[in-house]
């Protein structure tokens, strides 16, 4: 987390020092970065969709934080498909160590387009190529 902190110029302490996260009652464990936990849902989508020219629209709200040593989980599922779009609910789902229960870190939706659908990683053609 301190390396994506540098490298996101995340001068946030509750990700570099331990005892902030105590003095703001966040726990013990480092906070992961926002863009961090976003890029985990961006990176679901991006694999079934077939490519970032697909994604034409993600909205998401951050709902709790994800510590370090948690485990995370992006999910998401179809809810409709109109015009070559589908609507999409996204969601990011937190483990925490000795908790039995997930809990959902981000929620949110996405619009990708499936007008010419086929096989998530395989690159669209394009003409004259």
């Amino acid at each position: 987390m301190k390396l994506l902190a540098a490298l996101l110029r995340d001068p946030n302490p509750i990700h570099l020092d331990p005892d902030a996260v105590r003095r703001n009652g966040l726990g013990e464990r480092l906070v992961n970065q926002g863009p961090t936990n976003l890029g985990y849902v961006q990176n679901m989508l991006l694999a079934w969709a077939g490519g970032a020219d697909r994604i034409r629209a993600v909205s998401m709200r951050f709902g709790a934080n994800v510590f370090a040593g948690d485990r995370v989980v992006a999910g998401g599922r179809v809810v409709a498909v109109a015009d070559g779009l589908a609507d999409c609910e996204v969601w990011l789902d937190v483990f925490r160590p000795g908790e039995d229960a997930p809990v959902r870190a981000l929620t949110g939706t996405a619009s990708v387009d499936v007008s010419d659908a086929r096989p998530a990683g395989r690159p669209r053609t394009v003409a004259g190529e």
